[in-house]
């Protein structure tokens, strides 16, 4: 079953919210295997007037954010639920993060995240980013869901 989100239901699932919300659509989501999802990067972002004035490019952190909330999204999709006020969904570990290409204004990033394993509530994704088709990042991200409460 492969099937799209649109910025709503991502909301429903993600608590980001402007400037922090990093995914504006899914376009594909199979729950434990693999999503799908894309950020337009706009002039607007409010990272671009000091990273950098003369030449802006997205901050490396702020792609490896991108790929952990479409990570979330898949697990919260495998999981069948939605995170609820008592829990948060935290990182666990990153690795390999390499960046390969800068992205700026004007791009369209289309983010994949794999399930690798699950265990005892920790999740390992491989994820990407890509821009026209180049690789523009590229880790592993460990991620797990703690009560709050």
């Amino acid at each position: 079953m492969s099937t799209q989100m649109d910025i709503h239901e991502i909301m429903q699932y993600l608590p980001h919210r402007y400037p922090f919300l990093l995914i504006d659509r899914v376009l594909s989501i199979e729950p434990d295997k693999q999503i799908v999802a894309l950020k337009n990067v706009t002039i607007n972002e409010p990272f671009f007037p000091g990273h950098y004035p003369h030449h802006p490019v997205m901050p490396g952190v702020l792609m490896i954010e991108a790929m952990a909330q479409a990570s979330a999204l898949l697990s919260f999709k495998s999981m069948g639920g939605m995170q609820d006020k008592n829990s948060v969904y935290y990182f666990a570990g990153i690795d390999g993060a390499r960046f390969k290409r800068p992205v700026g204004p004007g791009d369209q990033m289309i983010i994949k995240a794999s399930l690798i394993r699950s265990m005892r509530g920790v999740f390992k994704f491989g994820a990407t980013i890509e821009v026209d088709g180049q690789l523009a990042a590229e880790a592993e991200l460990m991620c797990t869901v703690k009560s709050v409460a």
